[in-house]
C-alpha cells in the first residue's frame, strides 16, 4: 500500500545581495519604492511541500504516491522524481500554466522578501481522491491551494483514508469554520510552534483542544525539538545532539514529516518515529535546497544512535 501527499510542487529560485536591503530602501519612500538589488549569485531548486516530502519518504526506502498540479515547465522535475522513485502518475499538467514558482533574494542579515506565483496550483481541485484506483494506507494534507484543501480533506475521510492535516503556510487563507471542520476529519494534526499559535489566534483551538481531537498532534518547535501529543500523553521529542553544521533551514519541516509518516505507515512507537523524523530533519539541514539530502538505512541507524545514545530498535 501506498502513502499518498497531497499538495504544492514548485520551483524555488532564490538569490543572494550581498549588502543590505535597508541600504537602498528609504523608509519614508515606501509608497513609491522602486529599487533593484544585484545579487550575484542565483540558485534553482525543485521544491513544494508535497516534493519535497515525498522526496524524504523516498530514500526511506518508500515508493510514495504525489498528487498535485503542475504546468509545461515541469519536466525536469518530473523526470528527477521519476529518478528517485516517486509515482508521478497524479501529478496533473495544466496547459498554458507554469509550475508555481517562488522567488526570494535574501540579503547578508538573512532578511528575506519573497514573491509567489500559484500557477497551475489554482486548478488543484481538478484532482480527485476517488481518481487514485490504488490501495492508499496513509495520506497527508499539505498546502496546495485553499479550496484544495477542503475538497480533499473532504474527500479522504469520505474514502476511509487517515490522512495527517499539515496546514502550513496556508494555514491564515483558512477560516475558522474551516480549520474546524478539516480538524474534525483528520487523524492527525502537525504544526510548528507558530502555527500553533495561529490556530489558537484564528480558530480558537488551542494545543489541549487539539490533542483531544485528533489520534496525535504534532508540534515541531525547531531548534528546541518536537512534541507529540497522544491522549493525555506527551513525548518530548529532544533536538538532535550531533555534529550536523546547519546550511539551509528550508524544507527540514517536510523531512521531518517524511519520517512521521514512515512511523505511523509502521506503527513504530512514537518516541521512536518522533525520533526518526529529526534525525532526517538535521540530515536535510546540513545542504542547500530542500531536495539535495542523501541518506540510507545505514546511514541513518548510525546518525540515530549518535543523536540519542540508544541503537535503532528495529
Amino acid at each position: 500500500m501506498s502513502i499518498l501527499v497531497c499538495g504544492a510542487l514548485a520551483y524555488d529560485t532564490l538569490f543572494s545581495f550581498k549588502g543590505r536591503f535597508d541600504s537602498q530602501i528609504l523608509p519614508d519612500q515606501l509608497h513609491k519604492i522602486s529599487t533593484t538589488f544585484l545579487a550575484p549569485s542565483m540558485r534553482r531548486e525543485f521544491g513544494g511541500m508535497a516534493g519535497n516530502i515525498a522526496y524524504s519518504l523516498s530514500l526511506l526506502g518508500e515508493k510514495p504516491m504525489v498528487m498535485g498540479v503542475v504546468g509545461e515547465d515541469f519536466e525536469p522535475y518530473r523526470q528527477h522524481l521519476k529518478r528517485n522513485s516517486v509515482d508521478d502518475r497524479f501529478i496533473r499538467t495544466i496547459r498554458g500554466q507554469y509550475t508555481s514558482q517562488c522567488f526570494g533574494i535574501s540579503d547578508k542579515d538573512g532578511n528575506q522578501l519573497m514573491a509567489f506565483h500559484p500557477g497551475a496550483m489554482d486548478f488543484a481541485t481538478d484532482n480527485h481522491i476517488a481518481d487514485i484506483p490504488d490501495a492508499i494506507e496513509l495520506a497527508i494534507l499539505s498546502p496546495g491551494g485553499h479550496q484544495a484543501f477542503l475538497q480533499h480533506s473532504r474527500e479522504l475521510h469520505a474514502a476511509g483514508i487517515p490522512f495527517i492535516f499539515d496546514p502550513g503556510q496556508e494555514l491564515p487563507l483558512l477560516s475558522r469554520d474551516e480549520l474546524h471542520e478539516i480538524v474534525a476529519l483528520a487523524d492527525y494534526v502537525a504544526i510548528n510552534d507558530y502555527e500553533s499559535e495561529l490556530m489558537r489566534e484564528r480558530a480558537g483551538l488551542s494545543i489541549d483542544d487539539l490533542r483531544q481531537l485528533v489520534k496525535a498532534l504534532v508540534v515541531t518547535r525547531g531548534s528546541k525539538g518536537a512534541e507529540i501529543y497522544v491522549g493525555d500523553s506527551i513525548h518530548l521529542i529532544p533536538r538532535v545532539q550531533m555534529p550536523i553544521k546547519p546550511v539551509d533551514p528550508m524544507g527540514c519541516g517536510d523531512a521531518f514529516r517524511a519520517g512521521l509518516l514512515y512511523g505511523i505507515k509502521y506503527g513504530l512507537d512514537w518516541k521512536v518515529t518522533g525520533r526518526l523524523a529529526n534525525v532526517i530533519g538535521a540530515i536535510k539541514v546540513s545542504t542547500h535546497g530542500c531536495q539535495n539530502h542523501h541518506f540510507d538505512w545505514d546511514k541513518l541507524r548510525s546518525l540515530y544512535q549518535q543523536a540519542y545514545g540508544e541503537a535503532w530498535p528495529l
